[in-house]
């Protein structure tokens, strides 16, 4: 589903206008953006969070060398047991 379809869809459902659900999108977003760090909850859905990944030992597949991985933060989305459950029984 495209941006543009979700907003028709969203639109359709809320009685509000397709500028009302841009601008509602833009601002969960900026709002998700700003509130990682402390882990951002999407209800039923699922939520952000901030993980540490601790420095590693890799390999670069081209040439085989052994590089080593810096350590480093990363955000993870972690999916809602409710939305797990709704979308794996619907298929």
């Amino acid at each position: 589903m495209t941006k543009s379809q979700t907003v028709a869809a969203l639109a359709e459902k809320t009685e509000l206008s397709k500028a009302q659900v841009v601008k509602l999108l833009e601002e969960l977003a900026a709002l998700a953006y700003a509130e990682a760090k402390n882990s951002f909850v999407i209800p039923g859905i699922g939520k952000l969070v901030l993980v540490h990944r601790k420095a590693r030992t890799g390999r670069n597949p081209a040439t085989g060398a052994t590089i080593e991985i810096p350590a480093k933060t990363v955000v993870k989305f972690r999916v809602a047991k409710a939305c797990k459950e709704a979308v794996l029984s619907a298929g």
